[in-house]
């Protein structure tokens, strides 16, 4: 079970490094046709789809390896418990925000399965708007990850593990 997941994990690392490649690329080649006369309409709706997916994958692996920005200002100064307590509180927080998410994107994929892209006849904008839905998820996942090894080091571990796992 710990290989699928690592596994999943690089799976998610490659597919979010190849679709904001694909983006690039796509809107480049769409640069150059355009100045050679003979402009692609649909690289600007494909690369769109491709950063959408590209943006949520790779929020997903910057979280799950803590390479988001953050303030400690307040933790550094609070006795190691309450760090803990406060570092609880905000993926609480964080997990509430992101069954939001998965929710109003769920939504919002249903209400544009009918739309299709403007250059792309035939294809869903819900592919896009599906993103919201399978990135939230992966972070709420995440959260959920952050939020159990953060009890499990409260219960089992020292005061140096507990200070590691709440940013400190």
């Amino acid at each position: 079970m710990i290989r699928i997941g690592r596994w999943l994990r690089r799976l998610e690392a490659v597919l979010a490094g190849i679709f904001l490649m694909l983006m690039v690329a796509l809107i480049f080649s769409g640069g150059v046709a355009r100045m050679l006369g003979h402009p692609l309409n649909w690289t600007i709706d494909l690369a769109t789809c491709f950063f959408a997916w590209g943006c949520f994958l790779c929020a997903d692996v910057a979280w799950r390896r803590d390479a988001l920005m953050s303030i400690n200002l307040l933790p550094d100064r609070l006795p190691t418990q309450w760090a803990r307590a406060l570092a609880f509180i905000n993926l609480a927080i964080i997990a509430g925000f992101l069954s939001y998410v998965i929710y109003a994107g769920a939504v919002l994929a249903w209400i544009s399965r009918a739309r299709s892209f403007q250059g792309i006849p035939g294809v869903s904008y819900s592919w896009v708007t599906a993103s919201i839905v399978v990135g939230g998820f992966l972070l709420l996942l995440t959260t959920l990850g952050k939020m159990n090894t953060l009890i499990r080091v409260r219960t089992s571990g020292t005061d140096a593990e507990a200070a590691v796992v709440a940013g400190r």
